[in-house]
């Protein structure tokens, strides 16, 4: 019984000497960042303007700022993915803009599975005032559609 009442005060005493406690390392965010993910050794710059590339898969979502939630306007989202015949090439690129409510949505085929790992979508994500994100998404077997939010951390 002594042994739990002095760990116990222990750890009230160090919360009373760091106001933050054990949280002090961690940056305070009302929305969860986006995880970074790899960009791959094919990323090209200059895509062309455009939100479709195929058809079957719509990714869908809104770029906010993980500072506060709010949506970010005119955020610079460029996409690169493989075709479905798993090679990459610039049919399959576009760089598209978020909305005024900070949404966007692409339309592509369903990301093919070529051997290298699981299907995915790559990402990458600028805006001044935030930090470049580059990410990935992965659909869900099966899916025809989903959201993807993309939450950049503030510069």
């Amino acid at each position: 019984m002594i042994r739990p009442l002095f760990t116990s005060l222990f750890l009230l005493s160090s919360l009373c000497v760091n106001p933050e406690g054990i949280h002090a390392e961690m940056p305070a965010y009302a929305c969860e960042p986006t995880a970074e993910d790899e960009m791959g050794p094919l990323y090209v710059q200059g895509a062309p303007e455009r939100n479709e590339v195929g058809a079957g898969y719509l990714l869908m979502g809104t770029v906010r700022s993980a500072a506060d939630c709010t949506p970010i306007t005119d955020a610079r989202i460029e996409i690169w993915m493989a075709g479905p015949q798993g090679h990459y090439g610039d049919e399959w690129r576009a760089t598209l803009f978020s909305a005024g409510n900070g949404s966007y949505y692409f339309r592509s085929h369903v990301p093919p599975n070529y051997g290298t790992g699981r299907p995915h979508i790559h990402i990458k994500v600028s805006r001044d005032g935030y930090k470049t994100l580059i990410t990935q998404h992965y659909p869900a077997a099966h899916a025809g559609e989903a959201i993807f939010d993309l939450i950049l951390v503030p510069d």
